[in-house]
């Protein structure tokens, strides 16, 4: 798809916008053009005192009648253009935005988010003016050219229009020239701009680090070098845009002295009279709006077009993760890994995988314990159950259907997932917790902050369930930021909870009484099962199977008591970290 065909398409579903808009400009059009000419013979009238005072000011009466006309209708085509033109503005950014809330992780790694800002608005900005100004632009300025020029050939005198028009193709191989330098000044103005917005974007949201660092002066030099390159960008295709404005007033200069010139000898000879001279100067000044037009609408449609080829990659990108899903229901059931691996996307072939022949089964109702050193796969396993990340071999099942025979809005919906870091957004406490259940009542709310221990800080806080975290959570701590998530997943009721390492910032006695809430509630609900992965054993100890990963790889696996007896990594790092702990105790 191009531009033409995004706007083509447009058209044709909001046609009845663009029909009454033309119609509204067609009358513009024959308003303007008789204009000159009423004047022309007015001026022929007085000249040979055909017209008297009563007539002279019918003839002003109807010139006025004439520009509110010309304003009314003015008025009305932009009112009903732009609402038309600001639709497509609306469609084009709910499509970008379902996509992007489509895609998975492996998208986002390979782009910016101030990037992906920027096409949201500065790039989808283009598009709308070339749908909007540019398309009614360029018809009222074609239908203003073609009647014009008509009417000096027909109406007045077709040797004046024939001399005057010669300047004009020159005038368009300018306009040839300029556009494409337009299109590649616009495509390089709007790429400094999103790479400002890229800088902004990172350094607002790493602020905290930055002066930690004292990088704030070195971040400022940055942001004043892609500042002023993006306003170079800028000002370099207005260098351009503004280089139509002198082709048009050159050629319409060297067109109004050849008029002139000819337009007099006629006169002096008697073949055309001062009211037809006047008449047809006029209507060459009228062309200064179709020529300015056109110079108007290929700024525009460059702009559009440079714009348009940033977004269609994004909007026609696949997804990173498959929805060909038919399943729409999901009944709580046993989770089966059979030999699954996974490598991410541009790892080097002789790099050990993420995940290498997993293997395990979990029933409905129980926990599971994921431990292992940093870096042994826990947080890529449970991206592959929440289909953030496909398997290259092996397959993963619920409830005895392949996880890829749902749909991921099934999936996800069966899913409570609270990654290692816990985001919160710009809104209430209770707010950030009644995501889960938006129609959720407040003493529902109070309850699953109570299942996190997060409910006594709550009430510390000014306002309580109304105070406001700021953006990312940023007025709570570490600690609390995790326990709000944990209540937000506990609030949703699915039929799989999966904490990754979300149990970390917490103190131990808080972790045993968040652990002891969700012991009650699977016992409340037989049916809800739970996978845990955490560096810190205690937070699985009470699962009902543990996991050892390491490279990938599933090296000890059973209950707390029977990983003891092995004596392997797990009950060397259990004897380690109570003795930690003990040590802490002192």
């Amino acid at each position: 798809m191009n531009l033409s065909s995004l706007i083509g398409g447009f058209m044709r579903r909001h046609w009845q916008s663009y029909a009454a808009s033309a119609l509204m400009l067609a009358g513009v059009a024959l308003c303007t053009v008789w204009v000159p000419r009423k004047i022309g013979v007015m001026i022929d009238g007085l000249a040979a005192h055909r017209l008297g005072e009563h007539a002279l000011w019918i003839e002003l009466a109807q010139l006025l009648g004439l520009g509110v006309i010309i304003y009314v209708l003015r008025v009305a085509w932009r009112l009903r253009l732009f609402a038309a033109a600001y639709q497509l503005g609306v469609e084009l950014r709910t499509r970008f935005y379902a996509r992007l809330s489509k895609q998975g992780p492996a998208f986002y790694q390979k782009q910016r988010t101030g990037d992906l800002m920027a096409l949201a608005t500065n790039d989808i900005d283009a598009i709308e003016m070339a749908a909007g100004e540019a398309m009614l632009a360029g018809f009222d300025g074609s239908l203003t050219l073609i009647m014009v020029v008509a009417i000096m050939t027909l109406g007045v005198d077709w040797r004046l229009a024939a001399i005057a028009l010669l300047p004009f193709p020159l005038m368009a191989l300018a306009f040839w020239r300029i556009s494409s330098h337009i299109h590649t000044a616009s495509t390089d103005s709007l790429e400094r701009f999103a790479a400002l917005n890229d800088h902004v974007q990172e350094s607002l949201s790493g602020v905290r680090t930055l002066r930690a660092l004292g990088l704030e002066q070195h971040s400022a030099r940055q942001f004043g070098e892609l500042a002023a390159r993006a306003a170079n960008a800028s000002l370099v295709a207005q260098r351009w845009e503004a280089a139509y404005e002198p082709a048009v007033g050159l050629t319409l200069s060297l067109a109004g002295t050849l008029t002139l010139g000819l337009g007099g000898y006629l006169v002096w000879n008697g073949e055309l009279t001062i009211g037809e001279l006047t008449s047809f100067t006029m209507y060459l000044g009228q062309l200064i709006w179709p020529m300015f037009a056109a110079g108007w609408v290929l700024s525009l449609i460059e702009h559009g077009r440079a714009a348009f080829a940033r977004v269609q990659p994004l909007l026609e990108a696949p997804l990173s993760v498959d929805d060909h899903g038919t399943l729409a229901t999901l009944a709580p059931g046993p989770l089966l890994l059979d030999g699954v691996s996974f490598s991410y996307a541009g790892q080097d072939a002789t790099a050990r995988p993420a995940l290498s022949n997993v293997s395990l089964s979990l029933q409905a109702g129980q926990t599971l314990g994921l431990v292992g050193p940093t870096g042994a796969g826990k947080s890529t396993l449970l991206r592959v159950l929440l289909r953030q990340a496909t398997p290259q071999r092996g397959t993963v099942a619920w409830s005895g259907q392949l996880l890829s025979d749902y749909t991921l809005a099934t999936l996800r919906s069966a899913i409570s997932w609270v990654p290692q870091e816990s985001f919160l957004f710009s809104a209430t406490i209770a707010e950030n917790i009644a995501l889960a259940r938006p129609g959720a009542t407040r003493a529902e709310v109070e309850h699953a902050a109570h299942m996190a221990a997060i409910h006594e800080d709550i009430l510390r806080f000014p306002q309580g369930y109304d105070s406001h975290v700021g953006e990312k959570g940023i007025t709570l701590s570490g600690g609390q930021r995790q326990r709000v998530a944990i209540a937000r997943s506990l609030l949703a009721d699915s039929a799989l909870l999966l904490l990754d390492d979300a149990l970390s910032a917490v103190d131990t006695g808080t972790e045993t009484r968040i652990l002891e809430h969700l012991e009650e509630l699977r016992r409340e609900r037989p049916g809800r099962s739970a996978i845990i992965a955490s560096h810190r054993l205690s937070a699985v100890a009470g699962a009902d199977l543990i996991v050892v990963l390491r490279d990938g790889h599933i090296t000890e696996s059973g209950d707390h008591d029977a990983l003891l007896a092995v004596d392997g990594w797990y009950a060397s790092q259990w004897r380690y970290q109570q003795l930690e702990a003990s040590l802490d105790a002192l």
